[in-house]
């Protein structure tokens, strides 16, 4: 499992925040969190992987399920992995909404101006 290790938390709006992942490998991989998303009232996180330059170049984004604990505000949020494909399909398709959706909120923001 892909083991979250710390965030970032961003000094202006227009920065990323981040959070490193340590791999089942012995590597790291710091990915920048692009949502989180509730479906059928699971939270899963969208992370995109960045390179040492803090670059994504192929577009790949990861999908893990989501949780932080709401009693104790000091415990950092663990990731696990989406075993079932079905799930990850779910969530796959959540996503492309998601991104569906703030497409359009760009365009009628942008016509807006």
């Amino acid at each position: 499992m892909g083991k979250q290790n710390n965030y970032e938390t961003p000094e202006e709006n227009d920065e990323e925040m981040t959070v490193t992942l340590d791999l089942d490998d012995g590597t790291s991989v710091t990915c920048a969190i692009v949502t989180i998303l509730t479906v059928r009232d699971q939270d899963y996180i969208v992370l995109l992987p960045l390179d040492e330059n803090g670059e994504n170049q192929d577009g790949e984004v990861w999908f893990y399920r989501y949780h932080e604990d709401e009693n104790d505000p000091n415990a950092e949020p663990e990731l696990g992995y989406i075993d079932d494909d079905e799930e990850y399909e779910i969530v796959a398709d959540a996503f492309d909404e998601y991104l569906d959706s703030a497409e359009f909120d760009e365009i009628v923001s942008t016509d807006g101006q």
